[in-house]
Order: C-alpha cells, then sequence, then structure tokens
C-alpha cells in the first residue's frame, strides 16, 4: 500500500518547484498513491526524517559546497540515489576508475592542488596542438569550464590563469582534448531508470571559448531524441556496471545518465557518468512512458 507515503523530491533553492523536466513526476506519483513534493536540500527546516523516501533531483548548485551537499547527503535516513553514490560521483576522477577498468574515456591529464604547481608548469602540461578543454574535478553544467587554442597565446595564457585560479582555490584540475564529433554530432545522453535504457537524447555543444566568471548556474542546453548504436549502449553498460561494482550497489541505480563522445577514430568515450543529478529529459522519451517508469521505480523502494 503506498497511500499516505510522502516523497521528496530534493531540489536547490533557484528551482524550488523542480526543474519543469521533472515536475510531470509529481503526478505520476500522485497516481500512484504517493505524495511527492519539492524540498530545496540545503533549507534548514525539512525534516528529512519525516518522508519515507528522498529522491535527488535538481541540486544543482552544490558544485560550490560539495562536502555541505555530501555531508548532507549522509544525514537523509532514506537517500537515492544513496550518499555513498553521490560521494563517489560528484568528483570527476571517478573517471580513472573507470579507464582503469578498461572503459574508454577521453585521454586527461590531472593536477594535484597540493602540487603548488607554477605557471610555468601548468604550461607545460597543457596540449600543443588541438583544442583543449579546462575544468575542475567537481562541476555542473560545463560551469567553471573553458575551452582554449593552443596556437594562440593569448588563449593559452587564459587556459593557464584559468587552471591556475582553479589550483589556487584547492581544487583538482582536468585537462582533457575537446572532441571535435562534439560540434557535429553533439554528445549522446543515455538514460537509464531503475537499470533499464529507457531513451536516449543528442546534447548540443556547450563549450565554445573560455570560461566565463558570470555564467550561471548550468549551461543552457538543447537536446533531441536518438536512437544509440550497439556499440553506444554496451559502453554505457559497462561503465554502469563498473560503476556498481566499485560502489558494492546490490540493486540497480533508480537513475543514471552516461554521456558519450565519438573519437577521431569512431570508438564511443564516456564524457560523464551521471549519477548524481542529472537532466533525465523524460519529456523526450517518446512512446515510453518515462515519468511512469520513474513512478514505479521509486514506489518499489519505498
Amino acid at each position: 500500500m503506498t497511500e499516505n507515503r510522502r516523497v521528496a523530491l530534493a531540489t536547490c533553492s533557484v528551482l524550488p518547484e523542480l526543474d519543469k523536466g521533472d515536475q510531470p513526476l509529481v503526478a505520476a506519483l500522485a497516481e500512484r498513491g504517493v505524495n511527492a513534493e519539492p524540498a530545496v536540500w540545503d533549507d534548514a527546516d525539512v525534516d528529512w526524517s519525516a518522508y519515507d523516501l528522498v529522491v535527488v533531483r535538481s541540486t544543482w548548485d552544490y558544485s560550490a559546497r560539495r562536502d555541505e551537499f555530501v555531508r548532507w547527503a549522509k544525514t537523509v535516513p532514506k537517500l537515492l540515489n544513496c550518499a555513498d553514490v553521490l560521494e563517489w560521483n560528484t568528483d570527476k576522477r571517478y573517471l580513472r576508475t573507470l579507464e582503469a577498468s578498461g572503459i574508454p574515456v577521453i585521454p586527461t591529464i590531472w593536477l594535484d592542488p597540493e602540487k603548488h604547481l607554477s605557471k610555468r608548469a601548468v604550461h607545460t602540461r597543457m596540449p600543443a596542438f588541438g583544442d583543449f578543454v579546462v575544468k575542475p574535478v567537481v562541476s555542473i553544467g560545463a560551469h567553471d569550464t573553458g575551452r582554449y587554442q593552443p596556437v594562440s597565446a593569448e588563449s593559452r595564457a587564459l587556459a593557464i590563469e584559468h587552471a591556475k585560479s582553479l589550483l589556487d582555490g584547492g581544487r583538482w584540475v582536468m585537462i582533457q582534448p575537446y572532441v571535435t564529433s562534439v560540434d557535429t554530432a553533439g554528445e549522446a545522453c543515455l538514460v537509464f531508470l531503475d537499470g533499464e535504457l529507457t531513451h536516449s537524447v543528442r546534447r548540443n555543444a556547450l563549450l565554445n571559448g573560455p570560461v566565463r566568471p558570470t555564467q550561471g548556474l548550468y549551461a543552457m542546453e538543447e537536446m533531441r531524441p536518438f536512437s544509440p548504436s550497439d556499440e553506444q549502449i554496451k559502453v554505457a553498460r559497462r561503465a554502469l556496471d563498473v560503476a556498481q561494482a566499485e560502489l558494492g550497489a546490490r540493486e540497480a541505480l533508480l537513475y543514471a545518465r552516461v554521456d558519450l563522445v565519438t573519437g577521431d577514430d569512431g570508438t564511443p568515450m564516456v564524457m560523464e557518468l551521471e549519477l548524481t543529478e542529472p537532466s533525465l529529459w523524460m519529456q523526450l522519451a517518446g512512446d515510453v512512458d518515462a515519468f511512469g517508469l520513474m513512478a514505479d521505480a521509486i514506489v518499489g523502494r519505498i
């Protein structure tokens, strides 16, 4: 019986009523006898123990306070995805685990703030050819992320300043080659609900230049449905299998999104494994009732 069951859909203060892409989930749960309501994750007045389940959704302001967010997650009695998943997934060094397990990922240079690298040392670690991306290991929606050109002295100088600013703030930095297929084909985003691939979308390129200090909470996106290839599906499933094994998960994750790009040789590569608060674009699932499937999965875990 689900009557009188309460579920909180965790969000942020910028979106107190949830992102509009998640709002139909409230009605889908109501149809199943569950009272679902948005709740801002850092609102001190919320009694999280009053809910039968808390589902993380649009908590998109956490990246500047990642440690606080993880501490909050560990205090919530019944949270999905759970706190261990959130702690592992909110630091992109998880990509090292995927790579070590044979999952194709974008080649990455990692800069440790504890090394106290000079500008010259940062400069020597940057690619000599091809556009590249500089970003912190904790970020969402292309925030604090910039694209640079090594052949331009001005662009390279901006890249060094960007990396040094992050490092001086105590943040690990990633330097990656810019995958040119993003400009033509975009990113392939495969959405899994309760362990099953339900739908996929293509996302436009988000980066067109250096980091902008005034950029907002997240970058605007343009998506369209698409059908992934067998190889893309295989890579995505393998990445999720590695994540679940690493985390010791005994059941499928409530939700997951695997973002892929295509390498120069045509190989699908994992760009990000989104297990924390991804947009799921359930409204773009076509004939699949993604909201219903998500609601059923939530009910099954109460």
